[in-house]
């Protein structure tokens, strides 16, 4: 159920990003305007995003999601009579803020029914159902558009959103693990210290950059593909979903074979945070060097969706990263403060895009080869930080001497 949610989530995501063209046209938007639009929908999504995850440190998971569903379908609806930029910006503003909180809170809902060496997969899996999701998004909302108009897509968006609070509410349950720790209440410690640490900070920058990435590709591939690349409208579609084909069994594998690593006995501080860290680091390799003069149109479609696959692994380490640190009474809000600081990117990312186009002449060929160059650098600079900062060992001991000594500290506190 919780993929199925990141399915209707990304669909609602990267819808607006497949109807580009046509909305584009019929409101007469420049590319700078559109990549405000794309932009919009993380305006209010950090502190929605951190506000959730704290509120999911003591409330129901199950019911959080389900608020959260129910708002992103109710905001579809304007969608199919908004009459330009001002009214559209409103509906991606509010579906931003509705959204802010569903990954970390899935997350949070996914880890209480794992325990840490057997979360990377699980939530690898979680984001499978986000790949499905712009799979499907690729091959039918064209289909969609051609036949009854680009609004069309977001009356269906709806009804996929009704149906799946209909299915959470009958079948959506709480998972029960729980440490001894988070059941006495003991392993809290200050979030100046968590907020501060070498781990927390460097994998809130990887997530960011692999952010970046992601925001870029949702909504501004189809444009590319179209009047970059010169594919019709239902052949961008299946490049698309064919970008989606790839990078999903990519993030998969790439999860699966660092919980493989933790299996046979490999420290955490390689297998998962050098792991991440070469990831980011040949992902912006690859990405950048679409800037390369002479690249055939084949060439650059099968880097960008090598390198966007590679950075795809942050999705499912980054989160079993900070839980391994975390105390579980005080996961819920780092995760959210992670997801709420990567969503930086997804608000300058598509504007930064745009802007690039429109310096470009209008050219999207051009412009989006330069956006791909910055967003190379951005996933080049994160992975060497990560390279350098990521120890989760080292910091979940830091944080164990932290909580024993406020016990200490603070007997009678800890005893109530």
């Amino acid at each position: 159920m919780l993929a199925l949610m990141m399915l209707v989530n990304f669909l609602d995501k990267v819808a607006l990003g497949l109807v580009s063209v046509p909305m584009m046209r019929e409101l007469h938007l420049t590319s700078t305007q559109f990549g405000v639009i794309g932009g919009s929908l993380s305006w209010l999504f950090s502190i929605s995003a951190v506000i959730g995850g704290i509120v999911a440190n003591r409330a129901s998971t199950k019911w959080l999601l389900l608020v959260m569903a129910a708002a992103w379908t109710v905001l579809q609806l304007p969608m199919l009579v908004a009459g330009s930029i001002w009214s559209i910006l409103a509906c991606r503003v509010l579906l931003g803020a509705s959204e802010g909180p569903a990954s970390p809170v899935a997350v949070h809902a996914l880890y209480k029914w794992f325990p840490d060496e057997r979360r990377n997969l699980p939530v690898a899996v979680l984001y499978q159902g986000s790949a499905f999701g712009l799979l499907v998004a690729g091959l039918g909302i064209p289909v969609v558009s051609a036949h009854w108009g680009w609004r069309a897509n977001f009356l269906v968006l709806a009804a996929l959103g009704a149906l799946w609070c209909v299915a959470w509410l009958a079948l959506g349950a709480e998972g029960r693990l729980r440490t001894r720790a988070h059941a006495t209440g003991h392993a809290r410690v200050p979030y100046a210290l968590l907020l501060t640490d070498r781990t927390v900070l460097a994998t809130c920058a990887g997530h960011f950059a692999a952010n970046w990435i992601l925001a870029m590709t949702l909504t501004w591939i189809p444009t590319w593909l179209q009047l970059g690349m010169g594919y019709e409208a239902h052949a961008a579609g299946r490049m698309f979903a064919l970008f989606v084909v790839i990078t999903s069994p990519m993030s998969l594998g790439l999860a699966a074979f660092s919980q493989r690593l933790l299996g046979r006995g490999v420290p955490s501080r390689i297998g998962r945070g050098a792991f991440v860290a070469a990831a980011l680091i040949l992902a912006g390799a690859l990405i950048a060097a679409l800037k390369l003069p002479g690249l055939p149109p084949m060439a650059k479609f099968v880097l960008l969706t090598i390198g966007s696959g590679l950075t795809l692994v942050m999705y499912s380490i980054a989160p079993a990263m900070l839980g391994e640190v975390t105390p579980d009474a005080q996961r819920g809000g780092i995760l959210a403060l992670s997801n709420g600081f990567s969503s930086l990117a997804g608000l300058a990312s598509p504007i930064a895009t745009g802007m690039l186009i429109d310096q470009a002449g209008g050219s999207t060929a051009h412009g989006f080869d330069a956006a791909c160059f910055a967003c190379g650098i951005v996933l080049f600079a994160c992975g060497v930080l990560c390279a350098f900062c990521l120890n989760p060992q080292r910091s979940a001991i830091r944080f164990a001497c932290a909580a024993t000594e406020a016990r200490v500290d603070y007997p009678l506190a800890d005893q109530r």
